[in-house]
């Protein structure tokens, strides 16, 4: 990957369309999946996303910042910083921290921004092949919980996770952020529709464990206890929890032993207890 460095001095320039305010309201107009944009925050996301062989269509940083891109696009394996001696140069605008933060918004601190080009999603199906253990998140909104889902995921072995169609984008900037970049390297894609999808899961081999407060529902402890060869643990939205018919199409309804008078965790504090509970299924 070559590097075209390009010093700005003008926040208006046009050429910097894709980091002009970005607020959450702003990035959600802008850089939907459509667009096949997101934009990666901080050095360390920016270089977990090249390694994913993932590619910025530019980078906006500081000049003090110029060395550590250098190094890592150097430092990246040839598969991931590959690139034809045709492809152009990937822009990097250099910008004074004053100029950064009337583009941005807000104070750009953890080393740069890129506006990286949205790989393709993979069919479900494709995505299931080779996997043993899977989360699904139905329609979880908050793009922090998203995030750390993830995160949760990455540390914990899980080997992909599906979004239903009204489920937050995990590469929205806040989620990507939040997940510490490990949103590249555990493979995702969308199910649609939903919850028609668990019949996927089950042609696939998955047992599906519904995470969610019932009569007949198992505990966690007797799921481990009995833990089938793949699985697929399904999280509901905050607050209300998996949808009824989301609940009554899988095969298990599990829940989490609670103490203190506490009924329920947060999402994404429930994923890292259950992905963690389940590793054993690796």
């Amino acid at each position: 990957m070559r590097l075209d460095l390009l010093t700005v001095t003008d926040p208006s320039d046009e050429r910097l369309a894709d980091y002009v305010s970005l607020t959450d309201v702003a990035l959600r107009s802008r850089h939907e999946p459509a667009k096949g944009l997101y934009i990666a925050e901080s050095s360390t996301v920016l270089e977990r996303a090249l390694r994913a062989g993932h590619r910025p269509r530019s980078v906006l940083l500081a000049p003090r910042w110029v060395p550590d891109l250098e190094r890592m696009v150097a430092s990246l394996p040839s598969s991931a910083g590959a690139g034809g001696s045709d492809e152009p140069a990937v822009p990097v605008y250099v910008a004074d921290e004053p100029v950064l933060e009337a583009i941005t918004g807000f104070h750009v601190h953890r080393g740069a921004l890129a506006a990286m080009h949205r790989p393709p999603l993979p069919d479900p199906a494709e995505l299931l092949a080779g996997a043993r253990r899977v989360a699904v998140l139905e329609d979880i909104v908050d793009h922090t919980n998203v995030g750390a889902a993830f995160r949760s995921a990455a540390a914990l072995g899980v080997n992909a996770v599906l979004v239903t169609p009204r489920c937050a984008d995990p590469l929205y900037r806040r989620s990507v952020r939040v997940s510490m970049g490990t949103v590249f390297q555990v493979p995702w894609t969308r199910v649609d529709p939903w919850p028609a999808g668990v019949e996927t899961l089950r042609e696939a081999g998955f047992v599906s464990a519904a995470l969610a407060l019932s009569d007949d529902a198992i505990t966690l402890d007797d799921l481990v206890a009995d833990l089938p060869d793949r699985l697929a643990l399904v999280l509901g939205a905050e607050g209300h929890g998996l949808k009824p018919t989301t609940v009554a199409a899988c095969d298990l309804v599990v829940r989490i032993p609670m103490a203190g008078g506490v009924d329920s965790l947060n999402v994404a504090a429930a994923a890292a207890v259950a992905f963690w509970a389940t590793r054993a299924a690796e």
